[in-house]
């Protein structure tokens, strides 16, 4: 996974419980996108997702968190995913 995502596309990073969800540590997206559309497209390729890890997840857009939910609620267009941005699917950490 090294590279730059090809174009017109961002690289999607999956972490933990995502990956293993996914079967996949990344994937390629269409750019741009709307952050508050990302759960949405994940939702439409992996059915179930949603409820199993983007509930309870962080998001990350070039290594700076994005609070999706507040993304979603906004009128006007927020945060957009652009070509070659690397988004990355956190899941909690859980410690014990």
């Amino acid at each position: 996974m090294s590279g730059k995502p090809p174009s017109e596309h961002f690289r999607l990073l999956y972490f933990a419980s995502a990956a293993s969800f996914t079967r996949k540590s990344s994937d390629t997206f269409p750019a741009p996108l709307p952050i508050s559309d990302l759960f949405s497209v994940l939702e439409k390729k992996y059915s179930g997702i949603t409820k199993a890890v983007l509930d309870s997840c962080a998001v990350t857009v070039n290594l700076e968190y994005v609070d999706v939910e507040e993304e979603s609620g906004k009128e006007k267009a927020g945060v957009v995913i652009k070509e070659g941005d690397e988004v990355a699917i956190i899941p909690p950490v859980s410690s014990g």
